[in-house]
């Protein structure tokens, strides 16, 4: 735990400390940059170099807004001389303006390319160039005026070997240009002085104290020499480090005084530490007794390069005698520039001057030789070079091997950041189809370095042009890359395109030829390894009906194809097929290739036990299923005579006349056993699931409800009765209910409409109450009384009670009707009125009859 947490403590440490430098560097910049026109076209980044004079300009990365090409900021920040005197400062000024005017006019591919001119604001001076790595104090480990902590570019960088030997061969064409062509002495060529670009080329920078030519054209050129001021501040002329003994002795200059400070930058490129000869310090008196006594053949040759050829050439650069020093067109033909990684980087630069066959021809040759150079040098020197030949398609199929190469030796980083943005436009070509031929063959390099997205956008439509192609080879290279992807593809397009494609190449190949056979085979296979990422329906859809319209003709190669996809739809687990599927669609397209005559003995027997196991699985699923039926249906005969039990048992319940518990008498051993022979032991299917859940539930709602206990009503037979009789009583109840209401002390009213009791014939009320459907039964009443009770605010009418009780004497009271009517005050609560009427009828009194007899004639009269 210690361990891990000073690893984050020393992670975020360097983390928030990049950070604050970084924002540090923004800071600092945008207090300079601010009203700098450079700004108006040019967006600043980081800080990341130094260079000039004792390193006073400030590199900072950029690019130009309109067209985002990459650039470098150079900024000098006038505060810097705010130590000096107002004259100093003027001349300081005046020297880097001076030196930043000569470098815009020149134009050569070994001087510093100019993109924008210099630019003048109150607090600083500023001009854009090609993009910029460091200069080569920076890089031989003088970090002033750097951002702290070193850009990354600049941790632990060491030259290799090459690239000093090219970078040397580009110092001295450039002053080969300078004096021979511009006929222009640079004066200051030092560290501070040179600027290795993005791509690693050595570029001449720091023309501060340069001289022109004084004489007039077609006479010997000659230039005027500025002495050293020792009142004039150091960074205002020349490093006396790297002057020529004749400047400073004999105050003359001449081109062999510039390759003197070339021989000085040579021996410092190999010294141990980088360590001049002697440093004077800016003191002109220590550096005239130091050139006084400087011989070349006093230098120590361990101190000089290894290569005996660039020794002696260096003892000559540095020679006291200027006239036996070499010019600059000699220096770049001595032998040491022979080196093969030198002519490489070389011809590189001037390749663009050659025509397509001559192109061609060295970049055949490119792979090989890339091989001897190093990785940094392939990355950043190399590629760019062959980007530019990306642009004319037919030399693409020659730049790719070493693209290739390049790839193969990056990391995942180096090639997303440094590799992929400029081959992207490669990969959506299919003419000339060498292209697609040289991508495919290495299909696995950029399936392992491109990102997720960019194989879905730009390798996976490479993959589908590649299959459509009539290369057979290029389709070929293609079957074998795609299922390293297939994990990447989506859906839509495994079934919208790769497979439809897949399956023209395996349903229409050209003729029975061994090359499209060939293509046919290895289509099939491809189909195999992928089968395991595709989904079950689409197998079931797409891929099972068209391995039966291969066209085969009995071709062994493509019938154990065929029948590999078969067994691994059997043995799969996920694409499992059903026996429904192996009995209907596979075993009849196998079955008649058990007879064909064209298999070997080891393919026969494959194919043999591949039938054999389909036929016992279909065979076995089918008995166990048919199993599972058959006890299905037992179990459903036993549940449906349980039920019919149960339902019978539910109907004598309802037609017995005993009053107890009649729930008591249900069989539940029987449900419970019931509910244990409903478990079938072989496997059900869901809706024999769900059916026995539903059955298991409603045996446990019947068990747990509350047992009912009806009242039994004893039905009574009504007795026969005359017509005659029953119109007689009626008409008698009706004639005593008149003769009621002729009383003077009674006061009756007849309910509402809406109330009316409503009587049978018998004078019945046929509306019961019930309570459960069972009747309840009342007192005894006496026959023919009617109740009517009426309560102030709260009327109850229409209500009527019916009850038929058995004496046991076998006397019948019927035909009982009782009204009562009574008005209770809410203040006294007391009955109002009450009517009460009783009618009594003897049946066995003759006279009365007769009596009742007059009386309906009289009323009917």
């Amino acid at each position: 735990m210690d361990v891990l947490a000073k690893l984050r403590n020393t992670v975020s440490n360097t983390i928030s400390n990049t950070v604050q430098n970084t924002a540090y560097g923004l800071s600092q910049l945008s207090n300079v940059l601010p009203g700098n026109p450079v700004t108006r076209e040019f967006e600043v980044t980081a800080h990341i170099a130094s260079a000039g004079p004792s390193l006073l300009w400030k590199i900072y990365n950029g690019y130009k807004k309109s067209t985002k090409q990459e650039a470098a900021i150079f900024v000098f920040e006038k505060r810097i001389l705010d130590k000096f005197s107002r004259n100093d400062k003027e001349l300081i000024l005046e020297t880097l303006k001076r030196g930043v005017a000569q470098l815009t006019k020149l134009r050569h591919p070994q001087v510093l390319t100019v993109q924008h001119p210099l630019e003048e604001s109150r607090d600083s001076l500023a001009f854009a160039t090609e993009p910029v790595l460091a200069s080569l104090a920076n890089v031989l480990g003088n970090h002033n005026n750097l951002p702290q902590p070193l850009p990354i570019a600049l941790k632990d960088y060491k030259l290799h070997d090459v690239e000093i030997k090219y970078g040397l061969l580009q110092l001295g064409e450039g002053l080969a240009f300078l004096h021979g062509d511009v006929k222009l002495l640079h004066r200051n060529l030092c560290p501070e002085s040179i600027v290795v670009n993005s791509h690693g080329a050595w570029k001449i920078f720091g023309f501060d104290f340069c001289a022109l030519n004084q004489s007039v054209e077609g006479k010997q050129p000659q230039w005027s020499y500025i002495e050293y001021d020792i009142s004039a501040p150091s960074i205002a002329q020349p490093n006396l480090d790297y002057q020529a003994p004749e400047c400073i002795l004999a105050s003359s200059v001449d081109t062999s005084s510039d390759i003197f400070s070339l021989g000085m930058v040579i021996y410092i490129l190999h010294s141990p530490k980088n360590v001049l000869i002697h440093e004077s310090n800016n003191d002109l008196l220590k550096c005239k007794q130091f050139l006084e006594n400087f011989r070349s053949s006093t230098i120590t040759d361990k101190f000089l390069p290894t290569s005996e050829c660039l020794r002696d050439t260096v003892k000559l650069m540095l020679h006291h005698n200027p006239e036996l020093r070499p010019d600059a067109h000699q220096f770049v033909k001595i032998d040491y520039f022979t080196d093969i990684g030198v002519k490489t980087l070389n011809y590189l630069d001037k390749i663009f001057q050659w025509d397509n066959l001559q192109k061609s021809q060295f970049y055949k040759g490119l792979p090989q030789l890339l091989k001897q150079l190093p990785h940094r040098v392939v990355l950043h020197r190399v590629l760019p070079a062959l980007y530019k030949e990306l642009f004319n398609p037919p030399m693409i199929p020659f730049v790719l091997p070493s693209i290739i190469f390049a790839m193969e030796t990056s990391s995942v980083e180096e090639f997303r950041e440094y590799i992929l943005p400029n081959i992207k436009s490669v990969l959506t070509l299919d003419d000339p189809p060498q292209i697609s031929l040289v991508l495919m063959q290495h299909a696995d390099l950029l399936l392992k370095l491109c990102t997720t997205e960019v194989i879905k956008t730009d390798i996976v439509p490479m993959l589908l042009r590649a299959l459509e192609s009539e290369w057979e080879q290029l389709q070929e290279l293609c079957l074998s890359a795609l299922p390293n992807i297939i994990t990447m593809i989506e859906g839509p397009v495994i079934k919208n395109a790769i497979l439809p494609r897949m399956k023209k190449i395996c349903l229409y190949g050209k003729g029975n030829s061994s090359k499209s056979l060939g293509v046919r085979v290895n289509c099939l296979l491809c189909l195999a390894k992928m089968l395991p990422h595709f989904d079950r329906w689409l197998v079931l859809d797409q891929v099972l009906p068209f391995l039966q319209e291969i066209p085969h003709s009995g071709e062994p190669a493509i019938l154990m194809a065929i029948i590999g996809i078969y067994r691994m739809l059997l043995n799969h687990s996920k694409l499992g097929t059903s026996k429904e599927i192996l009995a209907t669609k596979i075993l009849p397209f196998l079955l008649p290739l058990c007879v064909e005559q064209n298999f070997s003995l080891p393919q026969y027997e494959i194919l043999s036990n591949l039938v054999t196991e389909m036929i016992n699985r279909v065979t076995s699923e089918h008995k166990d299923a048919l199993k599972q039926l058959d006890a299905m249906r037992r179990e459903t005969q036993q549940l449906d005579q349980e039920l019919s039990q149960t339902s019978t048992l539910y109907k004598n319940i309802n037609s017995s006349n005993d009053d107890g518990n009649i729930f008591s008498t249900v069989p539940t051993s029987n449900t419970s056993a019931t509910l244990k022979s409903l478990q079938i032991e072989n496997e059900l299917t869901m809706e024999d699931k769900f059916r026995l859940v539903q059955q298991q539930g409603m045996h446990q709602r019947l068990q747990s409800q509350t047992p009912l206990i009806p009242t039994i009503v004893q039905p009574t037979k009504p007795p026969v009765k005359d017509l005659t009789d029953t119109l007689l009583k009626s008409n008698l109840d009706q004639l005593n209910l008149s003769m009621a209401s002729s009383k003077s002390d009674y006061s009756w009213k007849p309910p509402n409409s809406n109330q009316y009791q409503h009587f049978n014939l018998q004078g019945m009320n046929t509306q019961l109450n019930q309570i459960g459907n069972t009747y309840v039964p009342n007192s005894v009443i006496p026959r023919n009384s009617i109740n009517y009770s009426m309560n102030q605010g709260n009327i109850m009418a229409n209500k009527l009670e019916f009850s038929s009780n058995s004496m046991n004497q076998g006397n019948i009271i019927a035909n009982k009707l009782e009204f009562n009517s009574n008005l209770n005050s809410n203040v006294n609560n007391f009955p109002i009125n009450q009517l009460e009427f009783n009618s009594n009828l003897n049946s066995d009194s003759n006279k009365k009859i007769e009596k009742v007899s007059y009386d309906v004639m009289d009323l009917l009269s």
